[in-house]
């Protein structure tokens, strides 16, 4: 019996990955290579396009080397990093510049003196004027670096995420064209008309002629020839919105949560646009002819990153799978409040810094390394706390991703919440939501199968209300009091 497989491509900050998955939703190949990322400055994070493109290409050369040649491919999908922006030159597909990454803040002297903007800027598009999304780093690099000013001079220049640069590549510079959760992440385009919009464009000085076509997440995006195999390419998406697909995030109130290099918490509240104060709307995805499915989304820009700057810059940890170890460990709270990067929903502060409070003679590293999972978690139910004043039901939650393997930090997740807190026992959540849609498109009826995000553990509310809501007030106070600080002293 020939196997019958999709393919999906995960494009993410570190790695880029290729996954062969079959009908019973098993990873039947696999291949990953790592992705460098670049801090030249404070407050710039920045990739190599050319390398995140070709170690792409090479897992998915390696992912068809591995398969039978009697084996079926239906077709591919591509799941990436949201907000980071390729800047290329359309004649040649040369990159003009570094792709300024999601967490790169260079864009806030464009944003700052935008702010009274706020309300009309969430109203258009679901987010809030910061750094962390498209727009400013564009307007930025069209500001600031000769070679993308001097490719738009020319009308030579191409702008787009990071999936887009991938397809446009794959199908040799035929296909331009990203999708509307993808589009949304630019900050230029607008939820009620779903197309680019002409007054976003003017502010951030973008011209449309750069900008890819807008196409559902599900549809017909060109072909890929590679291992001597003509490929349709079925679904694009963002990676977190392929992840709560994965998780079975696909019913109206579900709610997904992603610790990754970031930490996402994504709430599904179906074909309504829902605005809560701090948190953002989110196109979910949109198939073919059907309406856009949105979410509501909360953002903590540093979870996995935050710990790889303990291991990296301070030496606390050896290798990040000792968290939940020492989190069990340590016999002290003290209270981080994780801000590498800023600090995102519901506060979208980009001026208050990394801080530790409360340690004492007896503090330990493994007290600080806590205090970091237990400021991720405290960042999440912030996040939910918005939900829930907005009058939305939280049920149980749906958890992924490589920190979701640290228990310590689940367990206290669930006492924050009050809510009980699923586990997934799949690792492939991501590939497996965007491949889920290439096999649907492709009319197999197993596509489901590849949705369920089955938990493997249940993490229950442990901590008695009353001493929940006492942590959560003192964590309130101490972020008010650390923004107060973070603008009275400009560290030189």
């Amino acid at each position: 019996m020939n196997r019958t497989v999709v393919i999906a491509l995960d494009q993410g900050s570190s790695t880029s990955r290729a996954l062969a998955i079959d009908e019973r939703g098993k990873v039947v190949a696999r291949a990953q290579l790592p992705v460098r990322t670049f801090y030249p400055k404070a407050g710039w994070v920045e990739h190599d396009a050319l390398e995140i493109a070709r170690t792409q290409e090479r897992t998915l050369d390696a992912v068809l080397d591995r398969l039978p040649r009697a084996a079926e491919v239906l077709g591919l999908a591509v799941a990436s990093q949201r907000s980071t922006v390729v800047f290329w030159d359309r004649q040649t597909g040369k990159p003009a510049a570094r792709a300024p990454s999601w967490q790169d803040g260079r864009g806030a002297s464009v944003v700052a003196p935008l702010q009274a903007r706020q309300a009309d800027a969430h109203a258009r598009t679901g987010l809030y004027l910061t750094p962390y999304y498209s727009a400013p780093k564009i307007k930025w690099f069209l500001d600031n670096d000769p070679a993308v000013r001097r490719l738009a001079a020319e009308d030579r220049l191409l702008v787009a995420p990071v999936a887009t640069f991938l397809i446009w590549r794959l199908t040799k510079g035929e296909v331009f064209a990203i999708d509307p959760s993808l589009a949304q992440r630019m900050m230029l385009f607008n939820l009620r008309t779903m197309d680019w919009d002409p007054e976003l464009l003017a502010l951030f000085g973008v011209p449309r002629a750069v900008l890819p076509n807008v196409f559902s997440s599900v549809g017909d995006w060109g072909f890929v020839h590679r291992g001597g195999r003509k490929i349709p390419i079925l679904a694009c998406l963002g990676d977190q919105q392929a992840a709560a697909i994965g998780l079975g995030g696909m019913a109206e109130g579900a709610a997904v949560l992603n610790y990754g290099t970031g930490a996402f918490f994504l709430y599904n509240t179906g074909e309504t646009q829902h605005r809560v104060p701090g948190l953002l709307t989110s196109v979910g995805w949109k198939l073919r002819d059907r309406p856009a499915v949105f979410l509501q989304e909360g953002t903590v820009h540093a979870a996995g990153a935050s710990f790889d700057w303990l291991r990296k810059n301070l030496g606390l940890l050896k290798d990040c799978t000792h968290i939940g170890r020492l989190c069990r460990a340590s016999k002290n709270r003290v209270l981080v409040l994780p801000a590498i990067g800023g600090l995102g929903a519901p506060r979208w502060d980009y001026i208050t810094k990394t801080v530790f409070f409360g340690m004492t003679s007896q503090t330990r590293s493994a007290d600080l390394v806590r205090g970091v999972a237990e400021g991720i978690a405290f960042e999440i139910a912030d996040i939910v706390a918005a939900l829930r004043q907005a009058g939305l039901k939280l049920g149980a939650v749906k958890a992924s991703g490589g920190l979701s393997r640290v228990s310590y930090l689940l367990q206290f997740q669930a006492d924050l919440l009050g809510s009980r807190i699923e586990r997934c026992g799949e690792a492939e959540v991501t590939a497996l939501g965007a491949a889920s849609l290439a096999a649907e498109a492709a009319g197999v009826p197993w596509a489901g199968r590849l949705r369920q995000g089955k938990g493997v553990r249940v993490f229950k509310p442990a901590l008695p209300e009353a001493e929940a809501q006492a942590l959560l007030a003192d964590w309130g106070a101490f972020v008010k009091a650390q923004a107060v600080l973070s603008r009275e002293i400009n560290l030189r």
